[in-house]
């Protein structure tokens, strides 16, 4: 409904993204399908275009997935920061349950149905009832035979038998989507190949130039969600694996390749669906997401009819039992005793989710943590003085240097009052970047201008290689390097590549 298609679209979209995801992602136990994420990012496109453009845009935005699976770019995830991932799962959670609230409102009206209406009864009433089924029932039964069934299951199987025999007054998911979605048979599989009405062919750059933009933000948006799913999914299963994040973006782009072919709108990982998997108690295995993908084309195709006779807030009853189970709680508990950024940084990325969209709320999240590290890391840097003798005075960096902390590092020294030697010990600091480099060239140009001399103890050999570079025909007679290799530490400065030409790269001991 969000990209302006027919449900039957996204159901095939499942199926085959689902199943190639599964087969060939980083991680079992993750479920993908059309996700609300990426059709929002479309809904715009069909608009204009109309649906043929949907499926050259997941091809294109799959082909993209897999060009960044190949070059290594899903790394980059770990760069998201744990707070990052707390607002994101929280803010997940509440629109997963802003939008089962809909189903809870009169049609007509828009109010929330009441329990004097028989509706309302019926509604409160089912939902209730399979939510105590998956966790007060069907887990306490002892019987073999259920307890291979998933509870989930079971529970929406009761609910639609509850619901047929008294004669509910509910929404089935045939009423919601339509008879034509469910009608089944063979005339409902998709047609495999390049989308028919995508003059592809005909006029490639002007067709590439109209999916282009909106397969990036696609390709960026799926993978995002695909490789955080999967590191939430990753801790929930504590079995000693590890996803591939390389692995999961090819994965996610063959799938989305895949659904484009077959006239899907593509997809990503999605959470909910992957919580519902593993905490069933089988869904460790690849064979679980693909199961689902073949199962949900077999229902389409087999068992459509039946299908559209269960009833909407059975399901939205599981659907509460995930927001519920998403939701980090924990979160709220240690909201007082973690530092305010990182508390800010959940808020506000769990209010950019609920507002924008997830893609978004990461992206800012990620940069409000960097900002807030860097400039933490900027008031950090301090020194404490030592005089040795009326000539010479000493000034012991604690802290790192870097372009966030080069003002205050040239605030720490006053060269018109410091004697005419000066030694500056960076035994507990290190030199990070360039503008770190050219704050200490500077700071000696101003001890140099007075006839002042300063000598530079204990810094990388890269970083006194660098220095030297840096200005031209090499350091200055004021700026002298104390080299002592036993007790000189190694590391590397972050500089353009044109500076270091033959530096050779610092090794350990």
């Amino acid at each position: 409904f969000v990209a302006g298609v027919n449900p039957l679209v996204g159901l095939w979209t499942t199926v085959f993204l689902g199943f190639v995801a599964a087969a060939t992602g980083g991680r079992a136990g993750i479920c993908s399908s059309a996700s609300g994420a990426c059709s929002v990012v479309i809904a715009a496109l069909c608009r204009s275009h109309g649906p043929a453009y949907l499926s050259g845009c997941a091809i294109l935005a799959g082909l993209l997935q897999i060009s960044g699976g190949l070059l290594g770019l899903g790394k980059f995830i770990r760069l998201v920061p744990h707070p990052v991932m707390l607002g994101f799962v929280n803010g997940l959670a509440v629109v997963m349950t802003k939008a089962q609230m809909g189903s809870f409102r009169d049609a007509a009206t828009g109010a929330f149905l009441t329990l004097s209406s028989p509706v309302g009864r019926a509604t409160y009433g089912v939902a209730a009832l399979t939510m105590i089924l998956i966790r007060g029932v069907f887990p306490r039964i002892k019987n073999e035979t259920v307890q291979k069934i998933p509870p989930t299951l079971a529970a929406v199987i009761v609910s639609s038998i509850v619901s047929r025999i008294f004669k509910l007054p509910l929404q089935t998911l045939a009423d919601v989507a339509g008879a034509e979605t469910f009608r089944g048979g063979l005339a409902v599989l998709p047609r495999i190949g390049l989308p028919a009405g995508l003059p592809l062919l005909s006029k490639p750059v002007q067709t590439l130039s109209i999916i282009l933009p909106y397969a990036i933000t696609m390709a960026a948006v799926g993978c995002i969600e695909s490789l955080l799913t999967m590191q939430l999914i990753d801790g929930m299963m504590d079995d000693g694996k590890r996803g591939s994040t390389k692995q999961e973006c090819i994965g996610q782009g063959l799938g989305n390749v895949a659904a484009g072919l077959s006239g899907g709108i593509g997809g990503c990982a999605l959470l909910g669906q992957s919580l519902i998997n593993v905490e069933s108690g089988g869904g460790k295995s690849r064979l679980s997401g693909m199961s689902m993908a073949l199962f949900l084309a077999l229902g389409i195709v087999c068992a459509a009819p039946l299908l559209g006779q269960v009833p909407v807030p059975a399901l939205v009853g599981v659907m509460l039992l995930v927001c519920q189970s998403t939701f980090s709680w924990s979160s709220l508990r240690i909201i007082g005793k973690i530092p305010r950024l990182d508390a800010a940084v959940i808020v506000l990325v769990s209010a950019v989710t609920v507002v924008e969209d997830l893609a978004k709320a990461v992206v800012v999240g990620t940069i409000a943590s960097a900002l807030g590290f860097a400039w933490k890391q900027s008031t950090s840097i301090f020194a404490t003085e030592k005089r040795s003798s009326s000539k010479s005075k000493t000034y012991d960096i604690k802290g790192p240097l870097f372009f966030g902390s080069t003002q205050k590092f040239n605030s720490l020294f006053n060269p018109k009052r410091d004697p005419d030697e000066v030694i500056i010990d960076f035994t507990e600091s290190r030199v990070l970047d360039h503008s770190a480099l050219e704050a200490i060239n500077g700071l000696a140009d101003r001890y140099g201008e007075l006839g002042k001399k300063v000598i530079l103890r204990h810094l990388s050999y890269d970083c006194a290689q660098l220095l030297g570079r840096l200005h031209e025909g090499g350091l200055p007679p004021y700026e002298v390097i104390d080299v002592d290799p036993k007790s000189d530490p190694i590391y590397e400065v972050a500089e353009e590549s044109r500076y270091y030409k033959d530096v050779p790269i610092p090794r350990g001991a």
